[in-house]
C-alpha cells in the first residue's frame, strides 16, 4: 500500500489539536520554564516592584511633608507680612504725630520770634522817636531863642533862660496838639 493512500484511509486529523506527546511534551517545558522563572525572575520583579512602590509611597510622604512645611511656611510669612503692615502703620502714625509736634513747636518758635521783633521794633521805633523828639526840641530851641533874640532885640545866650523858654513854648505847643485831639 501506498503511504499516501494509507494517510487516506486514516481518520482525518483535527489541526488545531496538537497530538497528546507534543501536549505532554509542551506541557512538562511549559512547567520547567515557568517554575525557572518562578525561582529566578519572580523575585526580582517582585523586589523592582515593592522598591518602586516604597519609592512612591516614600515620594507622595515627601510631597506631603513638602506641602505641609509649604503651607506652614505660608502661614508665618502671611503672620509677618501683616505684623510688617501693621509696624508700618504705627511708624506712619508715630510719623504723623512726631511731624504735627515739630509743626506745632515751629510754629510757637515763629510765633515767639515774630513777637520777640515786633517788640525789638516798638523798642527802637520808640528810642528812634524819643532821640527824634529830642534832636527836634534842641533844634526849634535853638531856633526859636535865635528867633526871639532878633524879635526882642537882645541876645538870650543865657543858656538856663533858654532852655527854660524853649521848654516852656514846647510844653504848650504839645498841650495845645493834646488839646485838639
Amino acid at each position: 500500500m501506498n503511504p499516501l493512500v494509507q494517510l487516506a484511509a486514516e481518520k482525518p486529523e483535527n489541526p488545531l489539536v496538537p497530538p497528546i506527546p507534543e501536549l505532554v511534551i509542551g506541557f512538562i517545558a511549559f512547567v520547567i520554564v515557568f517554575g525557572f522563572l518562578a525561582k529566578k525572575l519572580l523575585p526580582n520583579i517582585n523586589k523592582v516592584l515593592e522598591e518602586r512602590r516604597e519609592a512612591i509611597e516614600g515620594g507622595i510622604e515627601k510631597a506631603d511633608a513638602a506641602q505641609t512645611e509649604a503651607q506652614s511656611v505660608l502661614e508665618q510669612y502671611k503672620a509677618q507680612l501683616a505684623e510688617a503692615r501693621h509696624e508700618a502703620a504705627r511708624l506712619r502714625q508715630e510719623a504723623q504725630e512726631q511731624g504735627a509736634v515739630i509743626l506745632q513747636e515751629m510754629r510757637a518758635e515763629g510765633q515767639r520770634q515774630r513777637e520777640e521783633i515786633i517788640a525789638a521794633g516798638h523798642a527802637q521805633i520808640e528810642a528812634d522817636r524819643k532821640a527824634a523828639a529830642s534832636a527836634l526840641r534842641q533844634d526849634v530851641g535853638k531856633l526859636a531863642t535865635d528867633l526871639a533874640g532878633k524879635l526882642v532885640g537882645e541876645s538870650l545866650e543865657d543858656h538856663a533862660r533858654q532852655s527854660g523858654t524853649v521848654d516852656r513854648f514846647l510844653d504848650e505847643l504839645e498841650a495845645k496838639a493834646e488839646a485838639v485831639r
